[in-house]
């Protein structure tokens, strides 16, 4: 079994902090294997954290956290960036055309961009796997909530910190039972639902700080928005 996060934000993201190398340092601090970065429509630290990854011990995947219109989708397995302000139908698409893996974060958070909001629960079940345990979510109602939709629907589920500082990688972890210590194998195992998710909420005055740094960020790059 491996532990992977899935849901992590460098310097990068408009509202995220720290560098690929204080992330990765992170990572391999708590003991993690895995590390996907998912900056907010951005893919260049991501592609780079992968390559330095194993010079921490650690399997890095390429991805990035998508602003389709409908909300949130995390992109797993990306060469390229998929653009923002797509639809939720054509976002997945986009992932998939390149043989990536689509997960759908905080699905039913609607402050945070979570995709409820906007389509169908015959839609959400188009992803490939749900986000049934985000650290971020001050009272755990919507991860339940997503976890009782993965579980009706048969999806498989993932878990993530969705830090926005480098000390919280590694709050949330999703376990895989993947064939071998790649990023390919860790994908297929997602797909395949061979996951089980664990962590722990992060302490609200760390995700009011998270929160915080993203908003004088933000008003600096000169973005405007919701918390992320």
């Amino acid at each position: 079994m491996l532990s992977v996060e899935l849901h992590a934000h460098s310097a990068l993201s408009y509202d995220g902090r720290d560098s690929v190398e204080l992330i990765l340092e992170q990572a391999q601090a708590v003991g993690l294997d895995a590390i996907a970065v998912t900056d907010h429509d951005e893919i260049d630290a991501s592609l780079e954290a992968a390559e330095r990854a194993p010079e921490y011990g650690l399997i890095g995947i390429p991805a990035m956290e998508i602003s389709s219109k409908a909300g949130h989708i995390l992109g797993f397995g990306l060469e390229d960036a998929v653009p923002p302000g797509l639809s939720y139908e054509s976002t997945l698409e986009a992932i998939w055309e390149q043989g990536g893996l689509a997960v759908i974060p905080h699905p039913f958070q609607e402050s945070r961009h979570g995709v409820m909001a906007r389509i169908s629960r015959d839609q959400l079940a188009e992803g490939d796997a749900i986000e049934v345990y985000n650290s971020r979510l001050l009272t755990g109602r919507a991860n339940r909530q997503a976890e009782r939709f993965a579980e009706s629907h048969g999806l498989p589920m993932t878990a993530g910190s969705d830090a926005h500082i480098s000390e919280m990688v590694g709050q949330a972890v999703t376990r895989v039972e993947a064939d071998d210590r790649s990023a390919d194998a860790i994908l297929e195992a997602i797909r395949e639902g061979r996951t089980t998710v664990e962590g722990k909420r992060t302490p609200w005055h760390i995700s009011f700080r998270q929160a915080a740094g993203g908003v004088t960020r933000r008003v600096r790059n000169g973005v405007l928005g919701l918390f992320q």
